[in-house]
This record gives structure tokens, C-alpha cells and sequence, in this order.
């Protein structure tokens, strides 16, 4: 067994790094050291574990599977010994400078950032927001290692270590031009399936199963085109005589801008639950407590 009291704090953070970076350089230049000063740091972790802990590959610095093990507990640890340290601090929107990552979808982004970037202009001058693109198969390991402070979306099955606070639900709904056919007369199924759509090709649950269901009622037998993510979908109904379903929150913010319309799409679909993500590790850090407070408090229903 292995003493805490062998193990020197500063070569755990550089085994956070390389863990979260899966690259020397980039570890080096969070860490404030050279390249070889991370590397003979790695190579004393490795003689006290002994094991290679990562391994260089064409993708980079890949962990062993010791090194998947030992990431999250030693992650919660220092994560730990960072709060103990900064107990007389906390985060003041007003003057405190840090980047926030977001995970989120496109259709995501369009709703969140807006409202986001005006609200941290007035309350939070000096903080930055960067978005990137949620993958649900590495959210985990991604939010683990800090790389996504927090993530907003519908996931599904996301993994225990992830707490979640729920902002909404919203129902899907069938969008068009102002000037569509279907936007005189009563909709009824049939008339609805016979129309062109515009399916949008998104893999990752829940949207995978309201594609589903929209093929079972016949919607997706005709359809000719397809997208595989909504950002494009306003622009492309807009001008055809396609028709989309997507969330009605994204329809809320594209009808007037777009001179769209949308409906409620005569077949049952299930409502959209969007909840924000954040992992157990950071469920104490007060940048991510204020941030996730501040969502709530902007978009929870």
C-alpha cells in the first residue's frame, strides 16, 4: 500500500494534467513548467505506482486502466484540498476574473448564449463563457477532468458521478413558413404526413427517439432531405416548403426572425426535459455554485 505521506501533491497535479490534456505540452503550460520537468514528474509517479499510467499514442497521452482508476478519487482529493485552501474566498461575479465551459447542443447554444453573454455583461464583467459542442459518450470524462465546468441539455443515462438540477420541460412542435399550406385548415395526420419534411438526423437520445416515432406514424417514409443538426433548420424552412419538427423553444426564437409558424403536430411525442449537468467533484466550487445558480435563476420554470 502506498502512504499519502510519499506522495508529493505536486506530482498529482501533474497527473491531473496529463490526464486532462492527454498531451506533455499542454499539461506543461497549465502546470508552468517545462516539457521535461512534466516528464520526469510522470516517470516518478510511475516508479511509485508502478505502472506506465499513460501511454503515448497517435491520439495522444492515453490512460492505462489504473489510470482511469485513480483519476476521479485523486481529482475529488485535490479538488478538496483547493477548497480547503480558499476557504476565505469566494466568487464575486462582480470583480471575479475565470472561463466557464459549457457542453451543450447547437440548438443549445442558440437559446443559452444569447441570454448568457447579455446577463454576465451587466452582473459578471470580467467572466468569460465558451460553449463547445456535448458529446453524451465523453461528458463524464470531460466534466471529471474540468474541461466542461458544466453541461445543459436533455441528456440521457449520463453517469452517477454527474448531480443535476432540472430548468424545464418543453413539448416538440412542427415548424414552417408563415405562407405554408398547412398554415390554413385544420392538420390532421394524414395531411400532415403527406407534406414534405425536413428530418433532423441527431443521433444522441431523446432525439433519436422522436425520429423514431415520426418514421413509425410514416413522417420520414418520403422525407428527401436531411440535416444533422438544427442550427441550419430556420434558414432551410424558411425558404422551401419543408416542414421540421424540433423543440418549441427553438421555434419560439426563430418564428419572428424567420417568419416561421409552428403547430402542434397532430401525433403524441414526449416532451423535452433540459436539465443543467455538473460533476460530484465540483458540486462545492463557488465559480460553478454561482454559475449554475445563475442559470437556474435565468432559465428554470
Amino acid at each position: 500500500m502506498i502512504e499519502p505521506s510519499s506522495i508529493d501533491l505536486n506530482l498529482l497535479s501533474v497527473f491531473q494534467e496529463v490526464y486532462r490534456e492527454r498531451q506533455i505540452s499542454a499539461a506543461a503550460r497549465r502546470l508552468g513548467l517545462t516539457q521535461s520537468a512534466v516528464s520526469n514528474a510522470l516517470a516518478r509517479l510511475r516508479r511509485t505506482f508502478g505502472d506506465e499510467l499513460f501511454v503515448r499514442t497517435a491520439y495522444g497521452m492515453q490512460p492505462t486502466p489504473l489510470a482511469q482508476q485513480m483519476a476521479e478519487p485523486i481529482g475529488a482529493a485535490m479538488a478538496q484540498v483547493a477548497l480547503a485552501l480558499s476557504q476565505r474566498s469566494r466568487f464575486d461575479p462582480a470583480t471575479g476574473a475565470r472561463r466557464f465551459t459549457l457542453a451543450m447542443t447547437d440548438v443549445g447554444e442558440v437559446y443559452f448564449m444569447p441570454v448568457l453573454i447579455e446577463r454576465c455583461r451587466t452582473v459578471a464583467p470580467n467572466v468569460e463563457i465558451a460553449s463547445l459542442r456535448a458529446n453524451g459518450l465523453t461528458l463524464k470524462d470531460d466534466m471529471e477532468t474540468g474541461r466542461v465546468d458544466l453541461a445543459i441539455g436533455a441528456f440521457e443515462d449520463v453517469s452517477e458521478a454527474l448531480y443535476h438540477r432540472a430548468l424545464f420541460r418543453q413539448p416538440f412542435v412542427s415548424m414552417f413558413r408563415k405562407d405554408h399550406p398547412l398554415a390554413k385548415g385544420k392538420v390532421d395526420l394524414e395531411r400532415f404526413v403527406a407534406t414534405p419534411h425536413l428530418i433532423v438526423d441527431a443521433a444522441q437520445s431523446p432525439y433519436d427517439r422522436i425520429n423514431g416515432l415520426l418514421e413509425k406514424a410514416g413522417v420520414t417514409a418520403g422525407a428527401r432531405f436531411r440535416v444533422p443538426h438544427f442550427t441550419a433548420v430556420p434558414y432551410i424552412v424558411s425558404t422551401s416548403e419543408l416542414v421540421v419538427t424540433v423543440p418549441q423553444k427553438l421555434a419560439e426564437s426563430a418564428a419572428s426572425p424567420f417568419g416561421l409558424k409552428w403547430i402542434e403536430p397532430p401525433l403524441a411525442l414526449p416532451a423535452l426535459q433540459t436539465n443543467v449537468f455538473w460533476h460530484r467533484r465540483f458540486n462545492h466550487d463557488p465559480g460553478i455554485q454561482w454559475l449554475r445558480g445563475l442559470i437556474a435563476d435565468v432559465f428554470a420554470e
